[in-house]
């Protein structure tokens, strides 16, 4: 009795240190943004920067309360979480089919391997202006931007995931007589899941990119054409302003992938 006592206060303090940790994280985190917002502060009402080139935040929250009233941020800012959210979701879904087929196919894979390759390695804003000639502006270009910044490199990682499962595992379903469909739920997907998590991770930020890139050339709204409106007509504060919220957006997004990621490892034990 005294033994389980004793595991349980043991699994108590490393609860307990558990959280601890995360809640010092947490305001770590929040002491360093509140220390470079005050240094941004003081930098500018000091003249040690040009507040007019690099603005401040005062004049970044007067000009977020502005956009507000009279500028429909909240439609900017939901076309661009529009974007993002399918685009990311596509490259997914996209990266994760072809990756299965590779797989599955030997031969497939030899073949598409280094057009894989060399298709990752091409610079993605370069293919803007060429999705504008075949597709025209509009959401619809904006997404397939967003999609080709992060695509094959997805296909790549996912592919590379798979192949990295235990084979002791794979011969042990053949073994008892699983199907590749078997083998595929029941070990390498949940083997693989880490790896998967970890792309998503990288593929939000780059979908964000990849949209912020199509809205530059494409688009009469969403948070990148407010950038490239306000570097036009000189309005700085604009500019700052919408670049704070898009890592804002990205920070959001990196902290629900992380809740994602918490659950799966509850869940698969990973």
């Amino acid at each position: 009795m005294k033994k389980h006592s004793d595991t349980l206060t043991g699994q108590e303090a490393y609860v307990r240190d558990h959280y601890r940790h995360h809640r010092l994280v947490a305001a770590a985190r929040l002491l360093l943004f509140g220390a470079l917002l005050l240094l941004w502060e003081v930098s500018a009402d000091l003249g040690l920067i040009d507040s007019f080139f690099f603005s401040s935040p005062v004049r970044v929250g007067k000009c977020f309360y502005s956009q507000l009233l009279y500028n429909d941020l909240c439609l900017h800012i939901g076309i661009t979480l529009l974007e993002t959210i399918l685009s990311f979701l596509l490259v997914m879904l996209l990266g994760l089919l072809p990756a299965i087929a590779l797989l599955f196919s030997k031969t497939l894979s030899e073949i598409a391997e280094p057009y894989l390759v060399i298709l990752n390695s091409l610079p993605k804003s370069a293919l803007a202006p060429l999705f504008i000639v075949w597709l025209g502006t509009g959401m619809k270009t904006i997404i397939v931007a967003g999609i080709s910044v992060a695509i094959f490199g997805t296909i790549i990682s996912f592919y590379t995931a798979f192949r990295q499962v235990d084979s002791d595992k794979l011969m042990l379903i053949a073994t008892l007589g699983g199907t590749r469909r078997d083998a595929f739920l029941r070990v390498i997907f949940p083997a693989s899941l880490p790896i998967l998590i970890s792309t998503a991770k990288v593929n939000i930020g780059l979908s964000l990119v990849g949209v912020i890139i199509g809205e530059f050339l494409a688009a009469r709204r969403g948070l990148g054409y407010l950038i490239i409106y306000g570097t036009q007509v000189f309005q700085l504060d604009m500019v700052i302003t919408a670049i704070i919220i898009l890592c804002v957006i990205a920070f959001c997004f990196y902290q629900l992938i992380q809740r994602i990621e918490h659950n799966c490892k509850k869940k698969y034990t990973l």
